[in-house]
C-alpha cells in the first residue's frame, strides 16, 4: 500500500522540521510549506491525503487555506495546529470542514493519533461511497455486515431511535462498532444535517473534561487567555457521541445532568448560560449498573442517558457472519493493497469460525488484512492467519475409522469436536445459550460450563 502523503504548513522552520521527522518515521510521504501560497502550490502539483497546518501563517490564516482546501479539494483530511486559547478559531475551522484540531504544545502521540484517526475515517467513507454505487450482499446502513438474528435486531433498533430524538446507551465489548451505530443513528435521524461530535471520555485528562465539554471564558484558570467554546455546544442541534462514558469524573457528571435536564450549559467560569438542543448517545465496554453500584456513576444520569441500550453482541455469538465478513475484508482490501484474491480454503473459513475473537470484528479485520496482504497466491489459506488463530482453530479431523500410522493427540481431537458442536449449536440459535444446549441435548449447566472450559462464555 502506498504512503499517505502530508502535507506540513507552518511559518516556524523548526516547527516543519520537528513534525517532518515525526511522521516520516511513522511511514508518511512528507512535504512542508511555510506560506499558504507555497503550501497551495504543492496541493495543486502533488495532492496530499492529509494536510497539518497551523492556525497563524503569513499573508492569511490557516482558516483562509482550509476554506480554499474545501473549496477546491473537499477530499483532503484537514488538521489545525492552534495555540492554547484559540479554540474559538479552532471551532470555526470544525464547523468550515477540518476534521480535527489539535492544542499547541501538544503531545507527539495525541498528534499521531489524531492525525492517523482523521485520515481513517476519510479512507472509511470514501470506501462507503465507492460501496453505494455497487451491489453489496448483506450491506446495512452502508457499514454493517451480516444476517444474524442479534445483528437484525440492532439494526431494527437503530431505525426506530434514528426516528426519534431520544437518548441512548450503546454497550458492547470493545471491536463490537459502537461508534459505528452512534454514527449510523445519527446520520438516518432528523439531525443529520447538524454536527455530530465524537469524545473519548476516557482519553481527555481528568482536569480538562469540563472545559473540553462545557467551554471556559478567559481567565478563568491560569491558562485560560481566551474564551473558548465547548463542545456541548459545537453539538447544538446535533449528536454528541459520549463514548467510554463511565470514565467522567463524578463532578462532570453533575454538571452533565443539569445540561439534559435544562438544556442549557454554563462554561467553566462563566455566569450566563446558552440554550443548547443535543441528542446524547453513549458508550461504555462497562458494566454501567455495576458502576452505578460502586458509585462511581451516578444512578440519575445514567437513566437519563440510558432511556433505550443497544447491546452489541460479541462476535463469537454470531458467527454466522464470520464468512460474509470475511468475503466484505477481501473485497476491501484487495483493492487497497492492490491483490487479486480468489477466494479462501474451507480450512481457512473452519479456522476463523474456531477462533474465539478477544477483539471483536476489529480483530477479524486486522487478521484479513494480514491475510491479504501477506499472501501469495489468490486463495487465502490457513497459513496466511495468524499463528494463534489458525493453530487454534478448528481443524478437519482425521478420517476413518483406522488409527493413522503417525498416531493422533486424542485429547486435542476431543476439545476440537467438543468445541466444534458447541460453536455450532450457538451458531444455529443465533447466541441464545439455553436454546444451544438443548440442541446438544444437555442441561444448561453442562453446556455453560463447557463454554468457560473453552473460553467460549
Amino acid at each position: 500500500m502506498d504512503a499517505a502523503k502530508l502535507l506540513i504548513v507552518d511559518d516556524e522552520l523548526s516547527m516543519r522540521e520537528i513534525l517532518a521527522i515525526l511522521f516520516e518515521n511513522d511511514g508518511y510521504e512528507v512535504q512542508i510549506a511555510p506560506n499558504i501560497t507555497s503550501a497551495q502550490q504543492q496541493i495543486v502539483d502533488w495532492t496530499p491525503d492529509v494536510i497539518l497546518s497551523d492556525l497563524n501563517l503569513p499573508g492569511g490564516s490557516g482558516i483562509d487555506l482550509l476554506r480554499w482546501v474545501k473549496k477546491c479539494h473537499p477530499d483532503i483530511v484537514f488538521v489545525m495546529l492552534t495555540a492554547f486559547g484559540s479554540n474559538q478559531s479552532a471551532v470555526e475551522a470544525l464547523k468550515l470542514g477540518a476534521a480535527n484540531y489539535v492544542l499547541k504544545p501538544f503531545n507527539n502521540d495525541e498528534l499521531r493519533l489524531v492525525v492517523s484517526r482523521a485520515l481513517g475515517v476519510r479512507n472509511l467513507e470514501q470506501e462507503n461511497a465507492m460501496l453505494k454505487g455497487k451491489t453489496v450482499q448483506n450491506l446495512h446502513f452502508g457499514m454493517f455486515v451480516g444476517d444474524s438474528t442479534a445483528m437484525l435486531e440492532v439494526y431494527e433498533m437503530i431505525r426506530r431511535i434514528s426516528r426519534s430524538k431520544i437518548n441512548c446507551m450503546i454497550l458492547g465489548a470493545s471491536g463490537t462498532g459502537k461508534e459505528m451505530v452512534a454514527r449510523a443513528i445519527h446520520n438516518t435521524g432528523d439531525r443529520s444535517e447538524y454536527p455530530f461530535v465524537t469524545i473519548n471520555c476516557g482519553a481527555i485528562p481528568e482536569n480538562l473534561v469540563e472545559s473540553e465539554l462545557f467551554g471556559h471564558v478567559k481567565g478563568s484558570f491560569t491558562s485560560a487567555y481566551r474564551d473558548k467554546m465547548g463542545l456541548l455546544e459545537v453539538a447544538n442541534r446535533g449528536t454528541i457521541f459520549l463514548d467510554e462514558v463511565d470514565a467522567l469524573p463524578l463532578a462532570t457528571q453533575v454538571k452533565l445532568l443539569r445540561v439534559i435536564q435544562d438544556k442549557q450549559i454554563q462554561p467553566v467560569g462563566g455566569v450566563e448560560s446558552t440554550l443548547v438542543d443535543i441528542r446524547f448517545i453513549c458508550a461504555s465496554n462497562a458494566d454501567m449498573e455495576q458502576r452505578v453500584k460502586d458509585g462511581v456513576f451516578r444512578e440519575d444520569l445514567y437513566y437519563r442517558l440510558n432511556v433505550v441500550e443497544v447491546y452489541l453482541p460479541l462476535l463469537r455469538e454470531r458467527t454466522k457472519d464470520i464468512e460474509p465478513l470475511v468475503h466484505h475484508f477481501i473485497d476491501r482490501f484487495s483493492t487497497e493493497y492492490g491483490k487479486q484474491i480468489m477466494g479462501v480454503s474451507p480450512e481457512f473459513i473452519q479456522a476463523l469460525r474456531g477462533w474465539t475473537y478477544p477483539g471483536n470484528v476489529r480483530e477479524l479485520q486486522n487478521a484479513m488484512e494480514r491475510a491479504v496482504a501477506l499472501s501469495i497466491g489468490n486463495v487465502l489459506q490457513t497459513e496466511d492467519l495468524p499463528d494463534v488463530i489458525w493453530e487454534t482453530g478448528i481443524r478437519i479431523a482425521p478420517a476413518g475409522d483406522e488409527l493413522p500410522q503417525e498416531g493422533l493427540d486424542l485429547d486435542a481431537l476431543l476439545t476440537q469436536v467438543e468445541r466444534k458442536w458447541l460453536l455450532s449449536a450457538l451458531d444455529a440459535t443465533d447466541g441464545k445459550k439455553k436454546q444451544a444446549a438443548e440442541k446438544l441435548q444437555m442441561t444448561f449447566r453442562s453446556f455453560r460450563y463447557r463454554l468457560l472450559k473453552h473460553n467460549l462464555e
